[in-house]
């Protein structure tokens, strides 16, 4: 199984723990990634003005380089699967925007490149049982809520990864990898994305609700796909202790996968919350 791997910027700077977990995992279920050649940022968000096709140009390019490696083209940031996806989608609903920006780049993309998140491939080209054939680490004594946010799942119609209002692939890995799934509402809803670069207190108030809630479920950890969501939910916990609020360990589900493959070099380092001594006491590491 043969992908073309694009990591994104975050994953390559404060997210490497991401990438690093994502590379070893895929190395040990045969799944072969080859980062595209010569890379660069997608653009982050999608553009939302009427004249939008200037920020088209960033992941349009990164569409049509990966075409010409001819693979399908992977991507584990949810901001670069969702502007990817969205992109392909936008120019196949309308051929004069296709044709501009192929005239603009002189490229002669078609929007016909399959973007495919790594939860996608684990469960449509892979499938989830057969991650069982490779276990190594029994992860049964974990307690972890799936935090989906937003980016990843909406607007349906365009990404299509799963429902959007209740999602079940990640809980549906969780599940195969033998952890105790706490499931809730909480997992769609924003943890308060960039809006932290302008107005901390609402993001701060959007986390709060997320694990507040999460916590009065039962969940010992959250798991997200996410790397801004991971900051948020990771980062703004020093700010809520502050309230008498107990922190809860925040992983990529990633990290889990290769605790469970038995990985090598799994890191954890930039967490804000430590997540070793939860894995110690669970009898992991």
């Amino acid at each position: 199984m043969k992908y073309s791997y694009y990591p994104g910027c975050t994953l390559y700077n404060k997210a490497k723990e991401f990438d690093i977990s994502t590379r070893k995992s895929c190395e040990t279920l045969g799944i072969n990634l080859v980062e595209l050649p010569h890379w660069y940022c997608c653009g982050a968000a999608y553009p939302q003005s009427q004249d939008h096709k200037i920020p088209l140009i960033a992941p349009f390019r990164v569409l049509a380089k990966a075409k010409l490696e001819g693979n399908d083209l992977i991507t584990l940031c949810s901001f670069c699967y969702h502007v990817l996806k969205r992109v392909n989608y936008s120019i196949n609903e309308d051929e004069e925007k296709k044709d501009l920006m192929n005239d603009f780049l002189d490229e002669n993309y078609q929007g016909d490149q399959r973007v495919v998140h790594l939860l996608e491939v684990l469960r449509d080209d892979l499938g989830f049982e057969r991650i069982l054939e490779f276990k190594k680490q029994d992860l049964s004594s974990l307690k972890v809520a799936p935090y989906y946010g937003c980016y990843l799942l909406r607007p349906e119609n365009e990404i299509g990864i799963d429902n959007h209002e209740n999602p079940m692939i990640l809980n549906d890995l969780l599940s195969t990898l033998g952890i105790e799934v706490v499931d809730s509402p909480l997992k769609v809803e924003c943890c308060g994305s960039y809006l932290v670069l302008v107005n901390k207190e609402a993001t701060l108030a959007a986390v709060a609700r997320i694990l507040d809630g999460y916590k009065k479920l039962g969940a010992e950890a959250i798991t997200t796909t996410c790397p801004l969501c991971h900051y948020n939910l990771d980062r703004f916990q020093e700010d809520l202790k502050l309230k008498g609020f107990k922190p809860i360990p925040i992983f990529y589900f990633t990290q889990l996968l290769a605790l469970y493959l038995g990985a090598d070099g799994v890191e954890f380092r930039a967490n804000r919350v430590p997540v070793e001594p939860y894995l110690k006491e669970k009898g992991i590491i």
